[in-house]
């Protein structure tokens, strides 16, 4: 019998130890623990916060978006090709970067009084504009040459997607300019 009541004691020892040392609670109680309101009860406050909170991670991702973090980009910016392509641009020296501040020039040389004037800054933009678009084409297919060199395939819109970062003045261009003028990527 000694024995018996040994044996109880220590499963009673175990049991002690092992528990979890509170009761289970009710359903009532679990339901109003998870129980949320569904309108916060300062709603100005909430408003607030929510809007302080969204402005918070507006501004990470403009700042990644400016840095080039692949998290904050665009769908049409992701990608080791648009990276490479980006930086490809980046590095050089295009004519269409100049596009919009010789646009600017001919819109305000189509205020003088003079017609001949007013003519020639048209038939001038017309040739800066082709000149811009034959050094995008020419750019374009450089960029072909060196993507298939070095990725093995070029994904569809690379190059449209270059061509067009040509045309952007280098300080407006998002992302930003990763890369210093000619220091073409590897």
């Amino acid at each position: 019998m000694a024995t018996q009541s040994e044996n109880n004691k220590t499963s009673i020892d175990a049991d002690v130890e092992s528990g979890k040392g509170h009761a289970t609670p009710t359903r009532k109680e679990r339901e109003a623990a998870n129980k949320r309101p569904l309108v916060p009860n300062d709603r100005k406050e909430a408003a607030k916060l929510s809007r302080a909170r969204m402005a918070e991670e507006r501004n990470k991702a403009r700042i990644g978006l400016a840095a080039g973090d692949e998290r904050y980009l665009p769908v049409r910016d992701r990608g080791p090709q648009k990276r490479y392509a980006r930086d490809f641009v980046d590095a050089r020296y295009n004519i269409g970067e100049l596009m919009v501040p010789f646009m600017l020039l001919v819109i305000v040389m189509t205020f003088l009084p003079d017609m001949a004037i007013q003519e020639s800054s048209f038939l001038v933009l017309w040739t800066f504009f082709f000149l811009a678009v034959g050094d995008a084409f020419l750019m374009s297919r450089k960029l072909n040459r060196l993507l298939l060199a070095k990725f093995g395939s070029v994904e569809k819109g690379v190059r449209w997607y270059a061509s067009m970062r040509t045309l952007q003045m280098r300080p407006m261009r998002l992302p930003k300019p990763q890369v210093g003028r000619r220091q073409y990527p590897q």
